[in-house]
């Protein structure tokens, strides 16, 4: 059986339009980059999972509410605020983007600085991307949890499935470059409409 990460939807494979992002791609993309982080078992990355998953669940419950109004993420957002009311599934979408951000920053850090352990690469992302968004309480938790990952050579060998490194490695840098260029296209249109900063 092949590892998970040569199965699962890479955000390089999420199509982008002059509309935009393709909403059920990017959903699928994100649900299975987060599944991902199951293989670590023990729920060691449970902080970032969950919330990652609650987000997800708003952007994929606006998008089930107008599926037709909703075919790419700033469609969606668009859509959703023009309507009056809450707009939950936009909150969820800038909170997700930051969720996604600060893994990816965090996974680029770890195959930039091949001497650096994985909690090293977490906090320094986390310093720099969701620390600002957090109290007091919630950074004590956070600094606790990322103490928690595991080792470098435990993350690449529960993570590749007895799959190549390598493959791994080159697979990933698809995977955070298609990431990355979503959250860039994505935080401009957020900011230049006023729906949120990322």
């Amino acid at each position: 059986m092949a590892p998970y990460f040569e199965t699962a939807k890479s955000f390089a494979d999420v199509p982008i339009t002059p509309d935009g992002v393709d909403t059920a791609a990017f959903l699928l993309a994100s649900t299975d980059f987060v599944n991902m982080f199951d293989l670590l078992g023990g729920g060691v990355f449970a902080f970032v999972q969950s919330d990652l998953r609650t987000n997800i669940a708003g952007v994929r419950h606006r998008y089930d509410i107008a599926p037709a109004e909703s075919p790419t993420l700033e469609k969606l957002v668009t859509n959703e605020c023009s309507s009056g009311g809450e707009h939950h599934g936009t909150a969820c979408l800038v909170r997700l983007l930051r969720g996604l951000w600060f893994t990816c920053e965090a996974l680029r850090n770890m195959q930039q600085d091949r001497n650096a352990e994985l909690h090293t690469c977490f906090k320094r992302s986390y310093d720099a991307n969701l620390k600002p968004y957090h109290s007091f309480v919630i950074r004590s938790v956070v600094a606790v949890a990322i103490r928690a990952v595991p080792h470098r050579r435990d993350f690449y060998a529960r993570i590749t499935q007895g799959g190549s490194h390598e493959k791994f490695d080159n697979e990933l840098t698809k995977w955070l470059a298609g990431l990355e260029g979503i959250v860039h296209r994505l935080k401009t249109f957020l900011v230049e409409g006023g729906y949120g900063r990322v």
